[in-house]
């Protein structure tokens, strides 16, 4: 029986983003391989604070040393402690978040890289952080055996800018949990009421607090519509992040302060009721290796604006209205149209649901099984 060691940490860790990909990769992993020996490998975790096993094949490889303390001693102190200190003997280490650690020789190695939009929008990216990732995920990427891009955008990224060989990646696009559906009136008032988002007609957008999300341009598209005379409000979910001053800059410069509403990191539970009880989705972003709510927006039957860079086309298919992030007047038009345009809306809620399904995680898992296959054998 083969044994797998998976980097679970950003699971652990975070509420979104890489944290959820992860949860729901190894959740699926479970409902679809009960063979295979897994380790799921915690950094900063004791072992009473750990969620149940997935399955009856997973078991728990926690460390009392934080993710941070290991970076120190990886790649600062360069200390060649193997992965296997904590996992156990492994035939394969699958690293989900950038960045490979030490492993034996014998071991292989598949490394996730989400994106490259700390090289792409560097503006975007925390200055220490991106520090890190430009130093270590292209000698991660060189070292790895193997790697899973999140999207075609970001392979095309790793081939150009890393020059990494083309058959060296695969695509392993994510999926969409079935749990996303139209929510019932009561549902979305629960919300409301929990947010305390009142009646509002709103956009709702979603993503850590960052300059990447482009949340100040979609401030001032708020302006505009509401200007226009569309009583509208901005609803945004997401924890605190960096660079966050122009953000606050746009509404202080545009009056917005009653009409944009910051509701901090949204349950997972609380996300079908919130996106179903929006008049639009907004996720006008700069760049991202794939962009899971705008999927989660369609299921839910809400129409999307998103942009028209990176992995977003891919994800949104001809069921978004896709614009250019940087222009300000073409996000606040097609946000008005979703509004406003009935027609518009019904096509583009009907094509959503289309789109959405053409994204599960059962099929993202059983694609994960085949590459941990061909790597062993």
């Amino acid at each position: 029986m083969s044994k797998i060691a998976i980097d679970y940490t950003p699971a652990y860790e975070q509420g979104g983003g890489i944290g959820r990909y992860v949860r729901e990769l190894v959740d699926a992993l479970a409902r679809i391989d009960s063979e295979t020996d897994y380790r799921l490998f915690v950094a900063g975790a004791q072992s009473k604070s750990l969620p149940p096993l997935p399955g009856h094949n997973f078991i728990w490889r926690p460390t009392h040393l934080s993710p941070r303390w290991l970076t120190r001693l990886w790649h600062r102190a360069r200390l060649p402690l193997p992965i296997e200190t904590f996992t156990g003997s492994i035939d394969l280490y699958h690293a989900t978040d950038f960045v490979l650690p030490p492993v034996r020789n014998h071991t292989r190695t598949l490394l996730t890289v989400h994106d490259l939009s700390f090289v792409r929008v560097p503006e975007a990216a925390s200055p220490r952080l991106k520090a890190y990732l430009d130093q270590w995920v292209p000698v991660s990427a060189h070292r790895a055996d193997h790697i899973l891009a999140d999207s075609t955008a970001t392979r095309e990224d790793l081939i150009e800018l890393y020059n990494v060989p083309s058959e060296k990646i695969t695509v392993l696009l994510s999926g969409v949990d079935q749990r996303f559906k139209p929510a019932a009136e009561t549902e979305k008032q629960l919300v409301r009421e929990k947010y305390k988002l009142d009646h509002w007609q709103f956009i709702f957008s979603i993503g850590t607090i960052q300059p990447r999300k482009n949340y100040a341009r979609l401030i001032y598209a708020l302006k505009q519509l509401r200007h226009a005379g569309l009583d509208l409000h901005l609803v945004i979910a997401g924890g605190k992040g960096w660079l966050e001053d122009p953000i606050y800059k746009a509404i202080r410069e545009t009056d917005m302060d009653a009409f944009v509403h910051f509701i901090g990191f949204a349950e997972e539970k609380d996300l079908n009721g919130l996106y179903s009880a929006a008049s639009c989705f907004a996720f006008p972003s700069l760049y991202e290796g794939f962009g899971l709510p705008i999927l989660e927006s369609m299921r839910c039957g809400t129409p999307v604006v998103t942009s028209n860079v990176s992995s977003l086309p891919e994800v949104a298919g001809d069921a978004a209205l896709a614009v250019n992030p940087y222009d300000v007047e073409a996000i606040a038009a097609a946000i008005n149209q979703c509004v406003s345009d009935s027609t518009i809306r019904t096509q583009l809620v009907e094509r959503g649901y289309i789109q959405a399904e053409n994204f599960t995680w059962e099929r993202s898992a059983r694609q994960l099984v085949r590459i941990y296959e061909s790597l062993l054998n």
